[in-house]
Parts: C-alpha cells; structure tokens; sequence
C-alpha cells in the first residue's frame, strides 16, 4: 500500500547518454512512455520555464545532466526536464565554479565548450587533450574549426559532411566564426566539463581522428597535415 501511495510502482529508469542533445533526449524520453517528444521540446521556447530554472541562456541545450533517473510515469515533461537541470545544478560545484571563473569562463561558455569535447572524443583519456587544443586556439586566436558544432547547425543533417556544409555560415559553424558558437551543441557529462576546468598541459592545436575512436594530436600544421593524410586520405 505504501508503495501504491508512493507511485513506486509506476516508475520507469531512464538513462541518459553523455552527449545527446535536447531533441535525442526527447525523442528517448517519448520511446520510454514519459511523454510527447513535442511536450519536452516546447520548454525549449518557454521563457518562464527558462527564467524558473535561472538558465544563463535561451535554451535547455547543454543543461541536462546525463545520468540514470527514475521517473513516475505520471510524471509531467516539466517534473522530468526540471529534475534533470537541478542535477546539473548539483553536479557544478563551488571549485568548478572558481575553476571557471580563474580561466575566464562563464557558466555558459563552460558548457559550451564542454559539449565540443564531448562530441569530438568518446575516449576518456583524451577529452583533457581535446580540451587543451581548444583552449590553445582560443588563446590564439585560431578557430575551432569543430565539425560536431556544423553539424549541430545544419537541420535534417544526412550524415554526410560536405565542404559546402564547412562555407556555409550559422551562429554554431565554427569553421566560419571566431572563438566559441553561441551555445552547447550536446549535453556534456561532468568528466568533459571537468576536462575543460582541467584541460592537459599541452601546446596542441590540432587533432585528427585516427579510424579507431581516438585521435592523433599535433601542434604545427606541417605534422597535422601528415597526420591527415597517414590516417585519413591515404584510406
């Protein structure tokens, strides 16, 4: 009877993956039986829902803890996305936000620029390094040139990246715009917001995906452009 009380006979667990964005995260959530993909991506556009959360943006985008919920099946879209953000709440806190603040990062910058790490590398190891070569090309003034935040920018993306996708300008195109794009891209998991409060004490500037999940790193452009050719067009 007192779990009948409880509703714990009507919750569901749901998983969150590192990485997904809102819209992957509201179509799971609908696969799980917790609601309409439409009723999650409407709080997206809902400015008191926005303002009741004190998000530094326009956006849910990039602050939804991924993590393993157990949601009641009652629940509303509201009661879940707002469970989700309090965790990433909790997740920040206070040496990450003095970290942030010794590197001149806002909170929204932080996330954002966590977000490029998570989708650039699924290898632990190397979200440190990836971190640092971002954190060098913004010092240098050298742009991200971050496939993941052109894709992110192009609707009904195909999956094939193309050298008109890399000219064509938007707010996320980073091979078009200096320094970081106007928000997160996914939603990033502590371990990539922690590599960019921590990045690798390194001066590399450029990675190229080696086929295998990880990343071969250079700091010249000579030695990247050898690195793109041993692993990628030389395949």
């Amino acid at each position: 009877l007192d779990r009948l009380e409880q509703g714990s006979v009507f919750r569901r667990a749901v998983t969150i993956p590192e990485g997904l964005t809102l819209a992957q995260i509201a179509v799971l959530l609908e696969k799980e039986g917790l609601g309409t993909t439409e009723s999650f991506l409407c709080l997206n556009t809902d400015p008191e829902f926005l303002v009741r959360w004190g998000l530094p943006t326009n956006s849910l985008e990039g602050y939804l803890h991924p993590a393993t919920y157990q949601f009641s099946m009652f629940a509303s879209a509201e009661e879940i996305l707002g469970t989700m953000i309090a965790r990433f709440y909790a997740a920040m806190d206070v040496d990450m936000y003095r970290r942030a603040t010794e590197l001149g990062l806002s909170l929204h910058e932080l996330v954002t620029l966590a977000s490029l790490v998570e989708k650039e590398t699924g290898a632990p190891v190397e979200r440190p390094l990836v971190a640092a070569v971002f954190h060098n090309r913004l010092r240098k003034g050298i742009r991200l040139q971050c496939d993941p935040t052109v894709i992110y920018g192009i609707k009904d993306f195909d999956g094939n990246i193309t050298r008109r996708h890399l000219h064509t300008p938007s707010p996320y195109n980073t091979y078009v715009i200096g320094g970081l794009p106007v928000g997160p891209i996914a939603n990033p998991g502590l371990a990539a917001l922690q590599a960019v409060l921590y990045p690798a004490d390194s001066d590399y500037l450029y990675f190229v995906a080696r086929g295998d999940g990880t990343h071969q790193f250079s700091t010249s452009l000579a030695e990247h452009n050898r690195a793109v050719w041993r692993f990628q067009k030389r395949s």
